[in-house]
Order: C-alpha cells, then sequence, then structure tokens
C-alpha cells in the first residue's frame, strides 16, 4: 500500500511569512489598481500631449511600474517580518498612505486632467515616499534601499508632471 502525502493549500497551511508576503503584495498591487482605473484613457491621452524631449515614450511605464510596486510590496514585507504591525504601526500606516497618494495621481492627471493639482499631489507623494525610505532603512537597511528606485521614479515623476502640465495649458488645466 502506498501513501501519498495529502497536499492541502488552504490559508492555515501556509506559512505565515508566505500569506504576509502575498498580503502585501495584494495590497500594493490593489493600489496600483485602482490607480489603473483612472488609466483607461491614458495611452490616447498621452499621446496627444505635448512633452519635453526627455519624456519616454507611454510603453515604459507599466513595466516601470510593476517592477516598482514589487520592490515597494517586498520592502512593506521585510518590515512587517522585522517588526510587525504590533511594533511599526507607524511606519507600514506611512507606507499604505504613500500607496494611496500614489494611486490619487493617476486619478488627478488622467481622469480629472487636473496639471497643476497633479504637480502638488506628486510632490506630497515625493515627501511620503522619502519618509516612508528613511522609516524603512531604520527598521531594515534592505528594505530602504529596495524603496530607493521608487523614490528616483517619483522624482523623475515630478519634474515630467511640471514639464508636461506647463507645456499643456489648454489639456491639463
Amino acid at each position: 500500500m502506498q501513501i501519498r502525502p495529502e497536499f492541502n493549500l488552504g490559508p492555515h497551511h501556509i506559512p505565515g511569512p508566505v500569506r504576509g508576503f502575498i498580503g502585501w503584495l495584494v495590497l500594493t498591487f490593489a493600489a496600483a489598481g485602482l490607480g489603473a482605473l483612472a488609466t483607461t484613457d491614458a495611452s490616447s491621452f498621452y499621446a496627444q500631449l505635448a512633452k519635453p524631449s526627455w519624456a519616454p515614450p507611454g510603453s515604459v511605464f507599466g513595466p516601470v511600474w510593476s517592477a516598482l510596486y514589487l520592490l515597494m510590496a517586498i520592502s512593506a514585507w521585510l518590515v512587517w517580518r522585522k517588526r510587525g504591525f504590533a511594533s511599526a504601526p507607524r511606519t507600514l500606516a506611512l507606507f499604505i498612505v504613500q500607496l494611496v497618494a500614489n494611486a490619487a495621481w493617476s486619478w488627478l492627471f488622467f481622469n480629472w486632467k487636473l496639471g497643476a493639482y497633479a504637480f502638488a499631489e506628486v510632490l506630497v507623494l515625493w515627501l511620503l515616499v522619502a519618509a516612508t525610505t528613511i522609516a524603512f532603512r531604520r527598521v531594515r537597511p534592505m528594505a530602504g534601499a529596495l524603496m530607493l528606485p521608487y523614490l528616483a521614479w517619483v522624482t523623475f515623476a515630478c519634474a515630467l508632471t511640471f514639464a508636461t502640465w506647463r507645456l499643456n495649458p489648454h489639456l491639463l488645466g
């Protein structure tokens, strides 16, 4: 008689760290999805905008943001693994707040076409990302390091948002 192991993949059989990682992935990509809802017509809108010569083509944004969201989720998971919510509630709450701000930018720029508000909001996002990066670094240096590409991209996004808004006052109010 051969004994076969049972493979029960119910939530109580998945190790806690793996469940935590999945949770941070889901939360981070849910924020990405919320922002993406505002970009259903983004490619045609972006194509009609006057852009600075250094602006990347629209096709670059999806892959870059996907990689950044993955790094952000890993970073949050590392902080959560080290401290959990009980020991790092402000740090992880800051991460969640910056996710909300991240999603809000797409609504302001692509859906509501409010260039000045989108620029002001991306500056706030930059401050939130910088604060999150510093807070994560204090808990786990690797978590802070994983946030640096995101901070760099948001820095670029600040300049691109400003330049694009100023070049398109007729389209971005």
